[in-house]
């Protein structure tokens, strides 16, 4: 059996396995692994669906060929119109199980926590930190995904210095994921009194949602610091010490939350954030000794990569990781980004489709 059938029957296996634990009582009083199992399943459906059809066609295929050899003439003249029906799709549906057989990366279900700041160009980098939250936000809104911000610092001149915030939906990480990088405006700021075009950025940091059970952190290497919040002054200024902050010791990484409404909401937040970018940074260092698979990914960019560029006077928008460019600025900073993440989605399935099949699941 050569790796593509093996890796097949490989998956079918697996899926009448989840069905004998899906009917164990020992499943059924767990409701965790009850979905665990149901959520796997679920997954590899379309494999074992198109597999089957797969598996039919190339039944009546071989019965086709051995028709071949039949001396009467009309049994021959079927055979052939048959095999002439079937070969390409055959041929369709194998090059179909290919993609679906595919690696899925494990977090593309999650939600996503995204950080965004200011980063060079001053003023300018702020407010375009600003339209950035903006277009996300209306993306989300089209794609009925909810958005909450965990952490904000208003600049004086409009947008953000830093923004923080969680986006929750269906597979929202399989999309955002390409998103961590340098995003670089060009446009005329409305502070420039010459007309001339200023060159800014800002930063993005997209990172999976990770639950405590899937990731865990000893809290052991956790410190917990409470401070009192910090304001513009009067009634925005907490009297009470409901700001936390969260250290994990051994990476160094530290979060600040003050924008809770208690210090057991914004405790959770920091915590959450915490757990993502240790989670990020331990993926990152699984992927660097990795070496070349590094390279056939987009997503996990590093904050000093420039990714891409929004040209407003010429309405056009480059991303740079996959040479790709749209003439339709206008439309992408009010959130319409399908064309960009359809663009990079089959980048990355060309790139995992130039990868030699392996003969593991």
């Amino acid at each position: 059996m050569n790796i593509f059938m093996n890796r097949c029957q490989k998956v079918v296996d697996r899926y009448h396995t989840l069905d004998a634990l899906l009917q164990d009582p020992a499943t059924l009083s767990d409701p965790k692994k009850l979905a665990k199992y149901a959520k796997e399943q679920s997954t590899l459906q379309e494999v074992v669906d198109t597999f089957n059809q797969y598996q039919g066609a190339l039944e009546h295929f071989n019965q086709a060929q051995t028709l071949l050899n039949e001396q009467d003439v009309d049994l021959k003249a079927m055979a052939e119109m048959e095999i002439e029906e079937l070969q390409p799709q055959l041929e369709e549906l194998e090059a179909k199980l290919q993609v679906l057989l595919l690696p899925k990366d494990p977090d593309d279900d999650k939600n996503v926590i995204m950080e965004i700041r200011g980063a060079a160009g001053g003023d300018e980098g702020n407010i375009f930190a600003g339209d950035l939250y903006r277009m996300y936000a209306k993306y989300a809104e089209i794609k009925g995904w909810k958005v909450e911000v965990l952490d904000a610092s208003v600049a004086e001149s409009g947008g953000y210095t830093f923004i923080s915030f969680i986006i929750k939906g269906a597979d929202v990480y399989r999309f955002l994921k390409f998103e961590s990088g340098a995003h670089r405006v060009q446009r005329v700021p409305k502070t420039e009194t010459q007309g001339r075009i200023h060159t800014s950025t800002a930063t993005v940091l997209a990172m999976a949602e990770v639950e405590a059970e899937d990731f865990e952190i000893n809290e052991n290497d956790l410190i917990f610091e409470t401070h009192r919040s910090s304001g513009a002054g009067g009634q925005s200024v907490n009297k009470t010490d409901s700001a936390v902050r969260v250290t994990h010791v051994p990476t160094g990484i530290s979060v600040n939350m003050q924008e809770g409404r208690s210090q057991h909401d914004n405790r959770d937040k920091a915590l959450k954030m915490v757990r993502a970018r240790v989670y990020e940074a331990h993926m990152e260092k699984i992927e660097e000794e990795k070496g070349k698979e590094r390279q056939s990914k987009i997503g996990r960019g590093s904050r000093s990569e420039k990714i891409r560029t929004y040209n407003y006077p010429q309405n056009r928008l480059t991303d740079h990781r996959i040479g790709f460019t749209l003439v339709q600025l206008d439309r992408v900073m009010e959130g319409k980004l399908d064309d960009v993440f359809e663009a990079l989605l089959a980048y990355e399935q060309h790139m995992k489709l130039e990868q030699p099949l392996d003969d593991n699941l």
